[in-house]
C-alpha cells in the first residue's frame, strides 16, 4: 500500500525491471493512473447498484452493472501489477535488436485482463442486442482464441510468432463480423439498434487498434514504456468508455422487452418475496381464490392427512 500512499513512485526500486526493453518510471506512473481510473470506475458502478429503484423499478436491474464491475475490478488489479513491474517474463527478441535490444519484458498480466474484459463487453453487446446465448458463447470463445494466440505470439522467439499473430487477428475479425451480422435483426426488433450501433462502433474501433499496438510490440519496434502507454490508453478508453455509455443509455432500455428482467426480485417465482398489494401478489391471490372457489381444490383421501409442503 505504500506505493499508493506515497507521492513518489518507488515501484521500480522495489521491483527492478529486466531485459533491454523494460518499463520505465514514466510508464509506471501512467499505469498507476490507469489503475486509479479503473478502481474509481469500479467503485462508482458498485455504488450505483445500491441506488433506490425508480418509478419503473429499473433501478434494481443491475445485470450490466455487475458485468462491468467485475471487468473494472480485474482491470484495476492487473494494472496495479503492471504498474508495479510485476507479472512479466523476459523474452528474447529477433526483430529490431539494434533499436530496443535482444530481450524485453512481456507482461502476461495484460492478457489476464483481456480474458475478462473482452467477454464482459461481448455480454453487454449481446444482452443489448437480444441474440441467443449460443451466439454469445461463440463470440466469447472467439475472443479467447484471439487472446491466447496473441499470448503465444509474445513468447515464441522465432518468426513463427507471426503465424499466431495472424490466427489471433483472424479470430478478432470473425468476432466483429459475427457481432455485426447476428445483431442486425434482433436490435431492430427490440428497438435498441441505435444504442447498440454506438456501443459496437466504439468497441470495434478500439479492438482494431489492438493488433496495431501488438504488432509493434512483438516486432520490438516500441520500448516497454511505449507499449505500456499504448495498451493503457486502449484499455481505459475501451472499458471505461463502454461502462459510461452503457450506464447512461441503460436508463432508456426496456428490460422486460429485452427479456433480461430477472434480477429485480431474485431467482424464480418464490424468490420475489412480493407482499400483498403488489400487482404480482394480487394476481397470484386472485388466481388462487378463483381456483379454490371453482371447486377444483381436491379433498384429501379418507384416512389421510392434508398437509401443505
Amino acid at each position: 500500500m505504500a506505493v499508493l500512499l506515497e507521492r513518489a513512485n518507488d515501484a521500480l526500486n522495489v521491483n527492478p525491471p529486466a531485459g533491454d526493453a523494460f518499463l520505465t518510471e514514466n510508464g509506471s506512473n501512467w499505469l498507476f493512473a490507469a489503475t486509479a481510473l479503473f478502481l474509481l470506475s469500479f467503485l462508482t458502478v458498485i455504488m450505483l447498484t445500491h441506488r433506490k429503484p425508480g418509478a419503473d423499478n429499473r433501478g434494481s436491474e443491475n445485470i450490466f452493472h455487475y458485468i462491468l464491475a467485475i471487468a473494472l475490478f480485474v482491470a484495476g488489479i492487473t494494472y496495479f501489477a503492471y504498474a508495479s513491474d510485476l507479472g512479466y517474463d523476459v523474452v528474447q527478441q529477433i526483430h529490431n535488436q539494434d533499436i530496443n535490444g535482444t530481450t524485453r519484458q512481456i507482461f502476461w498480466v495484460k492478457f489476464v485482463n483481456w480474458v475478462v474484459e473482452f467477454p464482459a463487453i461481448i455480454l453487454v453487446l449481446g444482452l443489448l442486442s437480444g441474440i441467443s446465448w449460443t451466439s454469445m458463447i461463440y463470440q466469447i470463445f472467439l475472443s479467447w482464441i484471439w487472446i491466447l494466440n496473441y499470448t503465444a505470439a509474445s513468447y515464441v522467439v522465432t518468426t513463427y510468432k507471426w503465424g499466431f499473430y495472424a490466427f489471433g487477428t483472424f479470430a478478432m475479425i470473425l468476432l466483429l463480423v459475427n457481432i455485426f451480422l447476428t445483431s442486425r435483426k434482433t436490435t431492430y426488433d427490440l428497438g435498441t439498434r441505435s444504442h447498440h450501433t454506438l456501443l459496437f462502433a466504439h468497441t470495434a474501433f478500439f479492438w482494431i487498434m489492438y493488433p496495431i499496438a501488438f504488432g509493434l510490440d512483438i516486432g520490438n519496434r516500441i520500448g516497454g514504456t511505449g507499449s505500456a502507454i499504448w495498451y493503457g490508453i486502449l484499455d481505459v478508453l475501451l472499458l471505461v468508455g463502454v461502462t459510461v455509455v452503457t450506464l447512461v443509455l441503460s436508463r432508456k432500455w426496456d428490460y422486460n422487452r429485452m427479456n433480461i428482467s430477472f434480477t429485480q426480485h431474485g431467482r424464480g417465482h418464490f424468490g420475489s418475496h412480493l407482499g400483498k398489494g403488489t400487482p404480482a401478489a394480487s394476481h397470484h391471490e386472485h388466481g388462487h381464490d378463483a381456483h379454490h372457489n371453482n371447486g377444483h381444490h381436491a379433498a384429501a383421501p379418507v384416512g389421510t392427512t392434508s398437509q401443505v409442503v
